[in-house]
């Protein structure tokens, strides 16, 4: 009974020291955000937003509900380079996108993301591979990845895609990985509300298995193209790829996939084929 005993103040110890903890942060993080509404952005932030064309193309409301999550981003983050120094720059370019993602989805500022590892280019890496029995090692190179409270960025890939429109964006890609993982399953579904679940998981999943089928027979991607082969990865990658599309290519998506645009609207709150039609 003593062993029992002992044991169990412990765990009531343990308990309760998570809980004082958990209390402490979240009252640290009321501080923070009462603290950051009343600051504006720092003049090296701001010059660095101004060449992104998505936030030039923002309204004027949205820009002022996004400054305070970017300076909250910011603060509760750690961003560490790896053979580079951080800039401002860097922090205001993934803080930026970051908050696009996030700023129309109540009380969610990538509360599980602790590290921003920074790379100078891209990150080389080896990956086991089979194919029908047959398993091969490969290097591979990666502009980011996500890696439990950790987001790796290549600065290169991360610096043009931001000022330059391109399909792609590895931020806003591995960040959809991160959201994807608050439930604690890389499965390409986020949290999302319990009405939008069932459509979203009919819609995402009939063009995730339409895309593998198309990569495998390697013929008639019509306009599977735009999602491209690496999306048929699996059904996280297939959610990531999209997410890029759905803020980087807008209009392109909903002409081609307006149900998956859809859902996509849904979840992240913010009509990106309205709001940056201008630069398409």
């Amino acid at each position: 009974m003593t062993y029992y005993f002992a044991l169990m103040q412990v765990i009531v110890g343990l308990i309760t020291v998570i809980l004082i903890w958990q209390t402490l942060g979240y009252f640290k993080n009321r501080r923070l955000w009462k603290k950051v509404r009343r600051m504006p952005l720092p003049s090296a932030y701001k010059e660095t937003l101004e060449k992104i064309p998505h936030y030039r193309a923002l309204p004027d409301e949205l820009k002022e509900k996004m400054r305070p999550k970017i300076l909250f981003f910011i603060e509760t983050k750690e961003f560490v380079g790896v053979k580079i120094d951080v800039t401002d720059e860097m922090k205001a370019v993934v803080a930026f996108y970051a908050c696009l993602m996030v700023v129309e989805i109540p009380n969610e500022c990538f509360n599980q993301l602790v590290t921003i590892l920074i790379y100078p280019y891209e990150v080389i890496t080896e990956e086991i591979r089979e194919n029908g029995g047959v398993y091969s090692q490969q290097k591979l190179l990666l502009e980011g990845q996500s890696i439990d409270d950790t987001v790796v960025i290549a600065w290169r890939d991360a610096k043009k895609q931001a000022y330059h429109l391109y399909p792609h964006n590895v931020v806003v890609h591995e960040l959809a990985h991160v959201l994807d993982f608050e439930d604690g399953v890389p499965d390409g579904v986020p949290p999302i509300q319990r009405s939008l679940h069932h459509r979203w998981t009919k819609v995402l999943y009939r063009h995730f298995k339409e895309l593998q089928s198309r990569v495998r027979k390697n013929r008639s991607w019509e306009d599977y193209k735009i999602l491209g082969s690496y999306a048929a990865t699996n059904e996280a990658e297939f959610f990531a790829v999209v997410s890029e599309i759905f803020f980087q290519k807008p209009l392109s998506l909903k002409r081609h996939f307006p149900g998956l645009y859809d859902i996509l609207y849904q979840f992240y709150g913010i009509d990106t084929a309205k709001i940056f039609k201008s630069i398409d």
